[in-house]
């Protein structure tokens, strides 16, 4: 079983420990964080904490029953009744719908807690998987955009069927 939860400071290790066992895996799709990402993360989860207080942004992770993290899942950039939606989820739940109930989850949460009408995701062309988790949860490509030097496409969703 899984469950989204809204991030809390007690996150921290079990999110570092997630990021760090699937970094290879997430760099063949998304462009790697960096070095600088794993040694400031501390100082990282703080600021989204922060900015979850403050309203700017909304962030999730997707655990297990023994509380592993297998995903995350972002609102952020809150403007407007629009935000952005960013994600990702461990090598080993890949490709099992985890992604797609999650994020189907984020949407109904996005619409019912922070009244979004609109999410914004991109992906790079190269990343099939995210995009067939977009499409299956109602987003469209809208038109192109780089990603880290990347090629790839920016999708919408109207949220006005949750």
């Amino acid at each position: 079983m899984f469950e989204l939860q809204r991030l809390r400071p007690d996150h921290e290790s079990a999110l570092l420990d997630f990021e760090l066992a699937n970094r290879v895996y997430f760099a063949q799709s998304i462009s790697d964080r960096g070095d600088e990402f794993f040694e400031e993360f501390a100082e990282r989860h703080r600021d989204l904490l922060a900015d979850q207080g403050a309203g700017v942004g909304a962030f999730y992770v997707l655990v297990d029953d023994d509380e592993a993290v297998l995903g995350r899942f972002n609102l952020y950039d809150f403007s407007d009744g629009a935000a952005e939606v960013g994600y990702r989820v461990a090598q080993r739940v890949s490709g099992r719908g985890v992604a797609t109930t999650a994020l189907r989850d984020l949407c109904g949460i996005a619409r019912k807690d922070f009244g979004m009408w609109t999410l914004k995701a991109m992906t790079s062309d190269e990343n099939v998987a995210s995009r067939r988790v977009l499409e299956k949860c109602g987003f469209v490509a809208v038109g192109p955009t780089l990603i880290g030097g990347r090629e790839g496409q920016i999708f919408e969703r109207v949220l006005a069927d949750i």
